[in-house]
């Protein structure tokens, strides 16, 4: 079960999907990246896996409906980490401050670009206790890998060749406890058989390990 909510902040509306299980033992705030939102086909698979291993959830739109159509003729602002970052750090606050699950311990599920968004976020909250990073660009997050302390689980699909080597070179920087996941036989996307089942099994297992508590 699923609620519409908005969060309101410097640095604007942010229009999102909350999901809340019962007795929930930590939430999962997703960072979106190139060109996806709230409505990502395998964003929304992996949160209703998290949710059904008792993590609250919560999918936000990181570009308003302007800034996705200026998005998706120049390609620019889905590489704008700082924004990115900004209204992730945005969307955690607005969470906070729920009498309900603004308590619990909070970690951040990144894909692509939002990856590095999420790791930017969180070199600047270090009360954030997780970060996952799917298919993602970590390498992005530049110097903000250094200050993450926040344990940082990377997976990569072992045929998206690119992207892993650049997770090779970003966890090289990482100070924080990581751990990179090759899923054999994946591609960027995840889209063969299993390949996303077998993202939200790690993402769970990774925030099971350090949000509740």
């Amino acid at each position: 079960m699923t609620e519409s909510v908005v969060i309101d902040g410097p640095a604007g509306r942010l229009c999102g999907d909350l999901g809340v299980p019962e007795r929930p033992q930590g939430v999962v705030v997703f960072a979106h990246g190139s060109g996806s939102s709230r409505h990502s086909r395998r964003n929304r698979g992996v949160a209703k896996a998290l949710r059904r291993s008792g993590f609250a959830t919560l999918l936000i739109d990181l570009l308003t409906a302007d800034e996705e159509q200026v998005d998706i003729r120049t390609r620019q602002l889905r590489f704008d980490i700082e924004l990115l970052a900004e209204r992730v750090g945005q969307a955690v606050e607005g969470i906070r401050e729920r009498a309900d699950i603004g308590s619990l311990g909070m970690g951040l599920f990144g894909a692509s670009t939002g990856a590095a968004a999420a790791l930017v976020t969180a070199a600047q909250d270090r009360s954030l206790r997780a970060v996952v990073s799917r298919g993602g660009r970590p390498d992005l997050a530049g110097q903000a890998l250094v200050e993450v302390t926040a344990p940082t689980l990377l997976i990569v699909g072992g045929l998206d060749e690119e992207v892993l080597h650049l997770n090779r070179q970003a966890a090289t920087r990482l100070s924080a406890p990581h751990h990179l996941e090759v899923v054999a036989g994946a591609s960027h996307l995840f889209e063969e058989s299993g390949a996303l089942d077998e993202v939200a099994r790690l993402a769970a297992s990774w925030f099971q390990r350090y949000l509740p508590g």
